[in-house]
């Protein structure tokens, strides 16, 4: 009988191994896009989400006893699993010489050629995080060629990075969904007045 009962947990084990290969730290690389972004787009950066709070503005809690009891028990630990689901979450490292170099040449042209043409409404950003040219006309005509040509470059180098980033923390195959990430973060850290894109693609003021 008890043969029999370890098969289960086994299964469980074996299933929660298969998971830890292929797991996306979604929370990780949220924060990442939003370091990154930050950065890149300069002053006024938004503030990080304030944890969640309990109407009359009190944090939500686990009650003590639940607490003392989940500290006592490590679930993973008794399928002998903890230490390589603790290894299958890595932080997304955006720290690396060519991420850099790329995030401060995005920067650089961000403030120099791109910024003031989001704030005059010429610029939006699209719902895949790239860079579009929305009402052309609000560009001087002297500065068009230069701007269409610096949106084209900040859009290339975004593409290399989510590429980098997907390699440097040895998942080539995490590419996409850190550009969906990033694409989502884009249109987040836009400030108010700029003009992003809706997933119907619409576009609309913040």
């Amino acid at each position: 009988m008890r043969r029999w009962m370890g098969i289960p947990v086994a299964a469980v084990a074996l299933t929660a191994c298969v998971t830890i290969n292929v797991y996306f730290p979604a929370a990780e690389a949220k924060e990442a896009a939003r370091e990154f972004v930050e950065k890149v787009i300069g002053d006024d950066a938004q503030p990080a989400p304030k944890p969640q709070e309990k109407p009359g503005g009190q944090s939500a809690y686990v009650p003590s006893a639940e607490r003392s009891l989940a500290s006592r028990i490590d679930w993973l630990s008794l399928m002998g699993i903890g230490t390589a689901h603790a290894q299958g979450q890595p932080d997304i490292t955006i720290k690396t010489p060519a991420i850099q170099s790329i995030q401060a040449r995005m920067a650089q042209r961000f403030d120099g050629q791109l910024k003031a043409h989001f704030e005059s409404g010429a610029l939006g950003i699209a719902n895949d995080g790239t860079i579009d040219v929305r009402d052309a006309a609000k560009i001087p005509l002297p500065q068009r060629v230069g701007v269409n040509q610096a949106v084209a470059e900040q859009n290339r180098d975004a593409r290399a990075v989510y590429r980098e980033i997907a390699v440097a923390n040895d998942h080539p195959e995490w590419e996409q969904q850190i550009r969906a990430v990033f694409a989502r973060q884009w249109v987040d850290s836009a400030r108010p007045g700029w003009w992003v894109q809706d997933a119907g693609g619409g576009w609309r003021q913040k």
